[in-house]
């Protein structure tokens, strides 16, 4: 068996005091799981740390590989470089075309050879249905392709795991659905998926296990 993605045992998650107490969870690789709670729960603080902008104080965790107490600051690109994280509010560079906004992020994680970049962003827009967006500027985009774009940025170092922080808030329930089964095909191919949502009718409409944020602690569904 491989390694989970994620473990976590007793960790406490700060975020100038604790949110979230004695957090132990492990999430296999190829799982997808949710994560939901109100506002101010926890949600965004343990995604965070999960990728290294909270540090975590106390407890153990690894993710994708790297201890997460004293991970050394240098060494939290290449834990990012391992994970996707997509936020609600895309964080596209406006003034750059699509490809440019894929193309500065494989710039900045090293990767090189001007051929093989151009054939990595023609492969993860094609992935999400894009294909033909590489010259257009996101503001001509609509919110779900804007999303999509996000999702491809997110793929393009292969990651072991997708982080996304309520990726279709901002969408209609249709370009919602068409963004959850953009998601089960990069599960079903072998990525992991943890993902904050407030939209219920997600989970009763693509049923996975279910983390939920409560009174400071992780409540798990998986757990009996």
């Amino acid at each position: 068996m491989s390694e989970p993605v994620i473990e976590l045992h007793d960790a406490v998650i700060m975020q100038e005091q604790p949110v979230l107490q004695g957090v132990s969870f492990t999430l296999e690789k190829g799982e997808f799981a949710y994560l939901v709670g109100r506002t101010g729960s926890g949600k965004s603080s343990l995604l965070k740390t999960l990728y290294a902008d909270l540090p975590l104080q106390q407890g153990v965790g690894t993710v994708a590989g790297f201890a997460l107490p004293k991970l050394a600051p240098a060494k939290i690109p290449f834990l990012r470089r391992r994970l996707g994280i997509i936020f609600q509010d895309f964080q596209l560079l406006s003034d750059r075309t699509v490809g440019e906004n894929l193309m500065f992020v494989l710039n900045a994680t090293g990767w090189t050879g001007k051929a093989r970049k151009q054939q990595r962003i023609s492969d993860v827009l094609a992935r999400v249905g894009l294909a033909a967006a590489t010259n257009r500027m996101p503001h001509r985009l609509s919110g779900g392709e804007q999303q999509r774009v996000v999702i491809a940025r997110a793929m393009l170092n292969e990651p072991v795991l997708l982080l996304a922080d309520e990726p279709t808030g901002n969408l209609d329930p249709e370009v919602s659905d068409s963004i959850m089964q953009l998601f089960a095909e990069i599960n079903n191919a072998g990525t992991s998926i943890l993902m904050a949502t407030h939209n219920f009718q997600l989970l009763e409409k693509y049923p996975h296990r279910v983390f939920t944020c409560k009174d400071g602690q992780l409540l798990d569904s998986g757990r009996r």
